[in-house]
């Protein structure tokens, strides 16, 4: 199938608009940030969503939907002049708001309101969502937290390839760890792990670096360079020299 230019070359630029913004102290607890997209297209757009392990909120034209962590890449239609405002939720930290095992959320999409009722539809800006989450805010939750430091450690450690490191790590056993990410995660520690392993590689390509592709895919614990390519085509749903195209400098 062809490309789509406006997805190459970084095009898709001239006709977006993002926007991020820091949650105050106050929440910085549960939210990991507030974002917003707007856009203009003359024809539909088939805009690539690349997973992360957070819940998401999303508020467009009067509805509002929970996203729950994405196993894989999806896409999303956008038509014509919108906008969509959202709440990244820290992975680990929606479920004392969800009040259930946020497994049930993976690869869904629900409605928002039967979580936070019909008044969650009005939020369309930050300071919104403060308020409202601000004043619904829960009962402080150990297992939560742990599983929010617990990602975030594997997050910020490169060196981080196996689930029994991050057990030891944590005084826990495999299989422990395993029901705390499908208590408060929603998706496996083996996943995030090779997620943000492979968002080393999103990080360069985005930045323009060159890429020594043979000892990236050893320092990220793959055989080697074949395998790192199949795992980044199966989340993101191309290898990583298509998904290079998408940014400055790597045309062709």
């Amino acid at each position: 199938m062809q490309r789509d230019p406006r997805g190459l070359g970084g095009a898709w630029r001239t006709s977006q608009r993002h926007t991020f913004t820091e949650p105050p102290t106050e929440l910085a607890g549960y939210v990991e940030r507030f974002w917003a997209v707007a856009w203009n297209y003359e024809r539909p757009y088939r805009q690539l969503v690349v997973p992360l392990p957070n819940v998401h909120l999303t508020c467009r034209d009067g509805r509002a939907e929970l996203h729950g962590p994405s196993s894989s890449h999806v896409y999303r239609e956008l038509a014509g002049v919108g906008c969509v405002f959202g709440v990244a939720f820290r992975p680990g930290m929606f479920r004392p708001f969800l009040g259930a095992s946020v497994a049930s959320l993976r690869d869904r999409t629900i409605d928002a309101t039967t979580v936070f009722g019909p008044s969650v539809t009005s939020l369309t800006d930050p300071a919104a969502a403060c308020r409202f989450l601000e004043a619904r805010l829960p009962a402080p939750d150990s297992r939560a937290e742990l599983a929010a430091r617990v990602v975030a450690g594997i997050a910020a450690d490169p060196t981080v390839t196996r689930v029994d490191e991050v057990a030891d790590r944590f005084g826990t056993t495999v299989r422990g760890l395993q029901r705390l990410f499908a208590e408060y995660v929603g998706i496996g520690p083996k996943w995030v792990i090779r997620r943000y392993r492979l968002r080393e590689i999103t990080e360069r390509l985005e930045s323009g670096d060159e890429v020594d592709w043979a000892g990236l895919a050893a320092d990220l614990g793959y055989a080697d360079q074949a395998h790192l390519s199949r795992d980044f085509r199966t989340v993101f749903g191309e290898p990583p020299t298509g998904y290079a195209q998408r940014y400055d400098g790597f045309g062709g």
